[in-house]
């Protein structure tokens, strides 16, 4: 038994004319490996012989025999002789009894285990009795040959007649086959590929770089972008300079806020001291800043004036001496190349277009490369000096306060400033009479705060402009008090209650304006934007302390990566070459542009294994070269002296003309899975073509040469998806594809109905459906029992559970002798008939110079 891992492509032989050709080992060595190099097969172990020849040529080619039965290989060579035609010869007539020349003389070495004859005398092509088709009519030969091609009915059928008399039977057939028609075939395995490549200006649902979740990442991968050193963890050591340097800023900036809290008081506005003591500490903090940022631009600079970028290990020295920290890697750097082939198949997986997964992937590039300090830089100009330098350097304090466009207008007042101050005004001018100083007393409040709140907050608008609004509301109150007492002459206790009340809230009103005049002048010369040019730094300082966190393990990522992407965009291209059609490709190197051109149909166009058209050389390589032996067979030879009867490129192309009345064609108009199904065909077929080279990106080899060969391999899958879709059909799953994907059924793939193939295979058939592949005078040689003909049902794999499941739903029987198929295209019977005692007639030969007298006749089982 053969292993089905190791069962190889049947390769036909047609010694109905060329055969002299092949009398040597070599010469059918070397046209055995035509046939299987241009399909990029090797010398198979178990060689599997179709052979097409006439009852005649049994004896005429017995040299050819000799040496296809003793083909050199590794196992069992095995081989299935089809004849077509009737015996040399007119039947006797004897009771029981034929004639020498009505046997049907075989060779010796044609009895041995593993070799068998399968008789069609007539091909019984014709449609109605009146037709008289050729016995060898080429288009019933074609479907024959095809479905013996398929190595498991191959095998099937060279068992069941291993177990007849002589091995030797007459085939009866009703077939099935269910497929597309060209056009459509064509059509969606343009879409497909169209669908597999991508666009390049489609918009795709790519993750936008700034919008990445770390859950859309496998785990290595995940470390590297989202984890980047945590960034919770401290940039700064402990007692290292960059931590004293931030440390001294920050206590000089909360020194300079309690300065400032002092001023905000009612003392600051009565004395100078505390806008002193506020002004020198805001300096020192300012000074302190300076110091801190420059420690940030060195930190920057660190190795980017060398010329040659530093290792991990010397950019962490030097980070050490300046008291910062890079966190350890950790091992985060393991199976990157790992991760990378998880991401992109997950991508791949969820349907996404090639040229979307490699925009996926350039992204991941950009997301994961480290930065350098040197590309940090211009971040740091939006920190200019604190502190007017030498050079000339912008104050950050004075960059705001041009901002805020604060040293030209006045300081800003509540909305109720000039309510209260009016109202105060008033209460406290309820006086008549000696007491009419006492209106004044409210509006000195509002004018001695304007007057020391200008004297304090020099730069905070025009000298006198400040506070004049509370101050004119307070005078216009007051003027209305006087004027509201002499016209009402209140008592004097109600004006003495009045005006302390006034008074007060006098006070409290200027307290508040002082206050917010002095956050707002503190605002523009600096505390709060010293603050956030602080934290500001310390952010930028940890950015560049964790764009150094596992460099090199990012830096490798990130060039894998973009390899990756780039392997990725060579695929895509590699699926545009192929949805060309075959007249419009460019001649392809090492051939001379002269060649005919191919046929309308291109999927449907011949491959190396169908035709001898290509220029014969032992080193030509095919363009689908697979290491899938279950893809397309070869065909038999075109013999010379049959041109009008050779099968044609496509021998389903043409699905009315020349068909068979044991065939029923049934063309669907494809479902509405198909393209769906064809792309992630090619989807399967790429994952496998880039097997090898995620090894080399885990070897840190995913160079040029990788990403070539990766291109060449999906060339060679590419074309293997195209043969097998030509071959075997859209039903069955390519020997590529994922073996967790869940096929769609016939209906959704062809638009056909798998009850047909229920009824024909089932147990209940018809058998009577059957048309025996026998001529009139060679049904005289068949045995009559009809018990000893072996029947063989199949159908293909891919529709097995649609099948059962119409046996079940129908009550029918299931057979459990059912083959069920790799091809897609074929289902049917097969009925093998034996021949009768005494007609095949073994022959061995014997050295004698007489041609006449070159065989000796075996006499029973006895020589």
């Amino acid at each position: 038994m053969i292993p089905p891992e190791e069962i190889g492509a049947v390769v036909h032989l047609d010694l109905r004319s060329g055969a002299a050709a092949l009398d040597t080992a070599p010469a059918l060595r070397a046209k055995v490996a035509r046939q299987l190099g241009r399909a990029g097969l090797p010398d198979p172990d178990h060689p599997l012989f179709l052979v097409v020849d006439t009852p005649a040529g049994l004896t005429d080619h017995q040299r050819q025999y000799e040496l296809l039965a003793s083909y050199r290989a590794l196992g069992e060579v095995r081989m299935l002789v089809l004849l077509v035609g009737s015996a040399p010869g007119v039947y006797g007539g004897g009771d029981e009894a034929f004639e020498p020349d009505r046997r049907l003389v075989r060779p010796a070495m044609l009895r041995a285990s593993g070799t068998a004859l399968l008789w069609a005398g007539d091909l019984r092509s014709a449609a109605t009795a009146l037709e008289r088709p050729e016995p060898d009519d080429p288009a019933a030969l074609a479907v024959l040959v095809d479905l013996l091609s398929v190595p498991d009915v191959f095998l099937r059928v060279l068992d069941d007649l291993a177990s007849l008399p002589e091995a030797v039977a007459a085939p009866g057939v009703r077939l099935l086959e269910q497929d597309l028609p060209p056009e459509v075939r064509d059509r969606a395995w343009r879409d497909a590929l169209t669908r597999f490549a991508g666009e390049d200006t489609a918009l795709g649902p790519d993750l936008p770089a700034a919008g990445w979740s770390a859950a859309d990442l496998p785990e290595p991968l995940r470390g590297l972008v989202a984890g980047r050193g945590g960034r919770g963890v401290r940039h700064r050591e402990a007692g290292g300079v960059a931590e004293d340097a931030y440390r001294a800023c920050a206590d000089a900036l909360v020194e300079a806020e309690d300065a400032l809290a002092g001023l905000r008081a009612v003392p600051g506005l009565l004395r100078p001291a505390r806008r002193i003591a506020f002004e020198a500490d805001l300096d020192r903090a300012r000074q302190a800043l300076d110091d801190y940022r420059d420690l940030v631009g060195t930190a920057l600079h660190s190795g980017s004036g060398t010329g040659t970028v530093p290792s991990a290990a010397e950019t962490a020295a030097r980070l050490a001496a300046l008291g910062l920290r890079v966190p350890s890697a950790g091992g985060v750097g393991e199976r990157i190349g790992e991760g990378l082939r998880e991401f992109a198949g997950k991508l791949l997986g969820q349907g996404l277009a090639l040229r979307a997964v490699a925009r996926r992937f350039t992204g991941l590039a950009g997301r994961v490369e480290p930065v350098p300090g040197s590309a940090l830089l211009p971040r740091l100009a939006e920190f200019p000096h604190a502190r007017t330098d030498s050079r000339g350097g912008t104050p950050i304090a004075d960059a705001v306060a041009r901002r805020s466009a604060a040293a030209d207008g006045p300081l800003p007042e509540p909305p109720a400033a000039l309510p209260a101050a009016a109202l105060t005004g008033l209460l406290g001018a309820l006086w008549q009479g000696p007491f009419l100083p006492l209106a004044l007393v409210v509006p000195l409040v509002f004018f001695g705060l304007a007057a020391l709140g200008a004297a304090r907050l020099r730069g905070a608008g025009r000298p006198g402009r400040w506070a004049v609004g509370p101050w004119a509301a307070a005078l216009g109150g007051a003027v209305a008090g006087v004027a509201l007492a002499y016209a009402t002459d209140p008592p004097l206790w109600l004006s003495g209650t009045a005006w302390p009340l006034a008074l007060g809230a006098a006070a409290e009103t200027a307290r508040r304006l002082w206050r917010m005049a002095a956050d707002s002048w503190a605002e523009g010369h600096g505390t709060a934007v010293l603050r956030r040019a602080l934290d500001g730094l310390d952010a930028l300082l940890a950015e560049a302390v964790r764009e150094h966190w596992a460099a090199d393990e990012r830096l490798y990522c990130a060039d894998a990566a973009r390899s990756v992407a780039g392997m990725l965009r060579a695929t895509a291209a590699a699926a545009d070459a192929e949805a060309v059609p075959e007249p419009e490709r460019p001649t392809a190197p090492g051939t001379s542009g002269t060649e005919p051109p191919a046929a309308d149909d291109w999927l449907s166009s011949s491959s190396a294994l169908e035709t001898e058209s290509f220029p014969a050389s032992d080193d030509a390589d095919g363009d689908w070269a697979s290491a899938y032996a279950w893809d397309a067979g070869p065909t038999w030879d075109e013999p010379a002296e049959h041109k009008e009867t050779a099968e044609p490129a496509d021998p389903w192309a043409d699905r009315t003309a020349g068909t068979p009345r044991w065939l029923d064609r049934e063309s669907g108009e494809g479902g509405p899975e198909l393209v769906a199904t064809l792309a992630g065909d090619l989807t399967d077929a790429a994952v496998v073509a880039m097997a090898p080279y995620w090894g080399a990106v885990e070897r840190g080899q995913a160079g040029a040469h990788a990403v070539r060969r990766t291109e060449e391999r999906v060339h060679e899958l590419l074309s293997t998806a195209r043969r097998h879709l030509q071959r075997n059909g859209v039903l069955a799953p390519p020997p590529f594809a994922a073996a967790h994907r869940t096929r769609a059924t016939s209906a959704s793939l062809l638009g056909t109905d798998p009850q047909r193939v229920a009824e024909l295979v089932g147990a209940d058939a018809d058998r009577k459906a059957v048309v025996q592949l026998s001529s009139p005078e060679q049904g005289t040689l068949l045995n009559r029992d009809p018990e000893a003909a072996v029947w063989l049902r199949f159908a293909p794999e891919a529709v097995r559970g649609e099948v059962e499941k119409c046996w079940r739903t129908s009550g029918s029987g299931q057979p459990h002798e059912a083959l069920w198929t790799a091809s897609g295209r074929y289902a049917g019977l097969i009925r093998l008939t034996p021949l009768r005692m005494g007609v095949v007639d073994t022959v061995r030969p014997r050295q004698s110079p007489d041609p006449v007298d070159a065989y000796e006749r075996r006499d029973g089982d006895r020589w």
